[in-house]
């Protein structure tokens, strides 16, 4: 599970830098960034399908927020679906709105589109975090600016996910890339799956990123070791520093190169 973050440092967080800046707009949250090389599928000229879930994460989480709050909301699962691969430059832009309001669990769906053409969608769940001491701030708003820092080198290298060998990538617990519980964020854990899956061979991308969040990455490095056949892929992530316990399952596709 991950926890969503309302606090995060603004001079110096990962995720900040990818630019991403959010506004309510009656019942819906909307989301834009613009595309950078840095946010880029290694060796193509493609958008990260990564980069779609950590935004679609982000979104969802502040939807989710206006429900539970003060509780802190919890990621269960989240999916992005490519209709084809994404653009390499260009204005993403995202419209998330609520599905269910549920007593235990919320859930969202956002669509993409870049430059006015859609390119996919997603859908997320959460849950409150079991511990009620773990608290929104009280005065709450889901409209986030964008950060004036962005990325300089590639998201990966940014985060410092390593590929150790075909299908195995290491991602190590970082300041810069925590979430409100100070475990690992939840979208880095989504970078590392899709590295694991892209480093068993050429393609250009993910069509399919599904993520079920088990359980926090609370030591890290978070170990992700992917399988695949036929394109699709099944990546397993563990705490390597916390017993080797497993803390994410993905679903990967791949879009042929």
């Amino acid at each position: 599970m991950t926890t969503v973050d309302h606090q995060l440092d603004r001079r110096r967080h990962i995720l900040l830098e990818l630019g991403f800046a959010t506004r309510r707009v009656g019942d819906e949250l909307h989301g834009s960034a613009t595309i950078t090389p840095q946010m880029h599928v290694p060796g193509t000229t493609h958008l990260r399908t990564s980069v779609l879930a950590i935004w679609l994460d982000t979104m969802g989480g502040l939807l989710a927020s206006l429900v539970i709050h003060p509780r802190v909301p919890m990621t269960l699962e989240l999916d992005v679906n490519l209709f084809r691969p994404a653009p390499g430059a260009g204005e993403v832009r995202a419209v998330g709105r609520t599905v269910k309001a549920g007593r235990s669990v919320f859930v969202a769906e956002i669509e993409f589109t870049v430059d006015d053409v859609p390119i996919g969608f997603g859908a997320t769940s959460f849950m409150a975090a079991p511990n009620p001491d773990v608290q929104l701030p009280r005065k709450l708003s889901i409209d986030m600016p964008p950060s004036g820092t962005r990325l300089a080198v590639p998201l990966a290298e940014r985060a410092r996910c390593e590929r150790r060998e075909p299908g195995v990538t290491v991602l190590p617990r970082t300041e810069d890339g925590l979430n409100a519980a100070g475990t690992v964020n939840g979208g880095l854990i989504a970078l590392a799956a899709e590295e694991a899956a892209l480093s068993l061979g050429p393609s250009n991308g993910l069509s399919f990123l599904g993520l079920r969040y088990l359980q926090a990455a609370r030591v890290g490095p978070v170990v992700a070791t992917a399988t695949a056949q036929h394109g699709l892929g099944r990546v397993e992530l563990r705490d390597s520093g916390n017993d080797n316990r497993i803390t994410t399952l993905a679903t990967t596709r791949t879009f042929d190169r």
